[in-house]
C-alpha cells in the first residue's frame, strides 16, 4: 500500500531535486560547452557564435592535433604513469596504514604523528628538486611512480578504515600462523575495497593531471607526459594553429581550418576525457569510502 505524502514531503522533494538538479547542471554546463566548441565551425566558435548547440559539425580538430608530434608516445607515459602509480600508491597508503593499526608496531604513535605532520609541512621545490637529482631521478619513469607511493591523507584514510574491521578476523589468522603480509592480501585487502577505490580516483586523478615533475626533472622526450605536451601545445596554440593551418592548407575547408581557440579546447578536451570516462566505474566504492575513512574510530 502506498503512503500518501503530505504537501510538506512533496515540496521537500521538489526542492532536493530542483537543487540538486541546478547543480548537477552547473556541473556539466562547462564541459558540454567546451566539448561543442571542439566539434563546431572554427570561424563561428572563434566569433563566439556557438552558445547552446554544436553548429557545422566536423571532427577535424581532434584528428589534427591527435597527430601531432609526440604525442602518442606522451599518452603512453601517461596512461603507464597513472597506471603503475595508482596501484602503487593504493597499495602502499593501504598497507602502511594497516600497520598502524598494530599495536606491536615499533614506536607506532611517534611515527604517525611524523605522518601526520608531514601533512602540514614540506621542504619546498628546491629541497625537492636536490634530493630528486641526487637520488638519481632525472630522466627517470620511478620519478613519477615513488615519490607518490605513500601520501599521509590516503594512509589516515586506509588506518580508520581498517580500524572498523573486526579484530577477531585477523586474530584468527594469526592463531592459524599469518603473517602481516599474509593477513594484509589475504584478509584485510578484500575487505577494504571501498577505501582502496577512493584512494585510487584520488590518486589515479592526481598522476593523471600532473605535469610539474615533468618539468623539472625530465629533458629526455620519451618522458614527457601528454599533459606536459599538451600544456606546450596549449602555450604555443597560435603558432601551432597556423602550423596545422600550413600542413593542410591545400585541401582545407575554411571552416574547419585550426585556430588558436579551436586548439586550446581540443587540448582541454583531450586532457580531460579520459577521467571523465574512468570516474564512474569507481563512483559507487567513493562515497561508502570516504564516509568511512575520514570518520576517526
Amino acid at each position: 500500500m502506498l503512503k500518501r505524502r503530505s504537501a510538506g514531503e512533496i515540496a521537500f522533494n521538489v526542492t532536493n531535486y530542483a537543487v540538486f538538479g541546478l547543480f548537477t547542471l552547473i556541473c556539466i554546463l562547462p564541459f558540454y560547452y567546451l566539448f561543442i566548441q571542439t566539434i563546431s565551425d572554427n570561424d563561428l566558435s572563434a566569433r563566439g557564435l556557438v552558445t547552446f548547440y554544436p553548429k557545422g559539425i566536423h571532427f577535424e580538430n581532434y584528428r589534427k592535433v591527435l597527430q601531432l608530434d609526440g604525442l602518442s608516445q606522451a599518452f603512453l607515459i601517461s596512461v603507464l604513469r597513472t597506471v603503475v602509480g595508482t596501484i602503487a600508491t593504493v597499495l602502499g597508503s593501504a598497507f602502511l596504514g594497516f600497520i598502524f593499526t598494530k599495536q606491536k608496531m615499533w614506536g607506532r604513535r611517534f611515527w604517525y604523528r611524523f605522518l601526520v605532520v608531514t601533512m602540514y609541512f614540506n621542504a619546498g621545490i628546491i629541497p625537492w628538486y636536490v634530493v630528486m637529482l641526487r637520488l638519481g631521478m632525472t630522466n627517470n619513469f620511478w620519478a613519477y611512480v615513488l615519490p607518490a607511493v605513500v601520501s599521509p591523507f590516503y594512509v589516515i584514510l586506509a588506518k580508520t578504515f581498517v580500524e572498523s574491521i573486526p579484530e577477531v578476523l585477523q586474530e584468527s589468522a594469526e592463531i592459524d600462523g599469518a603473517g602481516y603480509l599474509t593477513l594484509f592480501f589475504r584478509i584485510i585487502l578484500p575487505l577494504i575495497v571501498p577505501i582502496s577505490a577512493t584512494i585510487a580516483i584520488f590518486a589515479a586523478v592526481a598522476q593523471w593531471n600532473s605535469f610539474i615533475d615533468t618539468v623539472f626533472l625530465m629533458t629526455d622526450k620519451t618522458y614527457y607526459t601528454l599533459q606536459f605536451v599538451l600544456y606546450k601545445y596549449l602555450n604555443e596554440s597560435n603558432s601551432l594553429a597556423a602550423i596545422i593551418r600550413s600542413s593542410g592548407a591545400q585541401n582545407m575547408d575554411l571552416s574547419n581550418m585550426q585556430t588558436a581557440n579551436s586548439i586550446r579546447t581540443t587540448v582541454s578536451m583531450i586532457v580531460v576525457l579520459p577521467i571523465l570516462l574512468v570516474y564512474p566505474f569507481f563512483q559507487r566504492y567513493f562515497v561508502k569510502g570516504i564516509m568511512i575513512g575520514a570518520v576517526k574510530g
